[in-house]
């Protein structure tokens, strides 16, 4: 499977006594009711489950961050293969999404830890850019990508649906700007 050496490598350390405990790992499937951080994203049940699939057969890779004593604080999911091309292709571009950190641990360097575990990763299997949709509304996170060296290169318009945990489908509609990374 695609990337597996790669994933299965240790953390990536960091200095704060905290954030040095935290583990970056590959999700198992026991994490799954984690991701929805005490009922604030269990509507996103079935995506994660859907997601979690697709890692199963090599299209995606997901990895949390787990400290010893708080459980799981963060997530980053990473599409390889898309039906958008643009996002996804497979073998140069890779997509990052669902990607969030708890509150209490946002602003520490987290965040910045988890997209270079991504990188890294990307770059060892020779992907050559990452993308990611950031919504327009969300100025910290665009300021934590371009502080990791992405640029806004075109409008998307945030249109996407899912199945909550009852089945139920729900339209979403929230305007992003599309950013990319080269990765050298």
């Amino acid at each position: 499977m695609m990337m597996e050496a790669c994933c299965d490598s240790p953390s990536i350390p960091a200095d704060p006594d905290w954030l040095s405990r935290v583990i970056i790992r590959k999700i198992a499937k026991s994490d799954l009711p984690a991701l929805e951080w005490d009922g604030e994203y269990r509507h996103l049940r079935r995506v994660y489950a859907i997601s979690y699939q697709a890692q199963e057969t090599g299209r995606t890779i997901i990895w949390v961050a787990e400290h010893p004593d708080a459980g799981i604080i963060g997530q980053i999911f990473l599409q390889l293969i898309s039906d958008r091309l643009e996002l996804a292709d497979g073998i140069n571009r890779a997509h990052i999404y669902s990607f969030r950190i708890k509150a209490p641990y946002r602003g520490s360097g987290l965040g910045s830890i988890m997209l270079e575990k991504a990188e890294t990763c990307l770059r060892a299997d020779s992907f050559r850019y990452v993308t990611l949709n950031v919504a327009k509304a969300n100025h910290k996170a665009q300021r934590l990508y371009q502080r990791n060296g992405y640029q806004i290169i075109s409008h998307e318009p945030g249109r996407w649906s899912f199945p909550d945990d009852e089945g139920i489908w729900h339209d979403v509609e929230e305007p992003a700007w599309r950013m990319q990374k080269t990765l050298d």
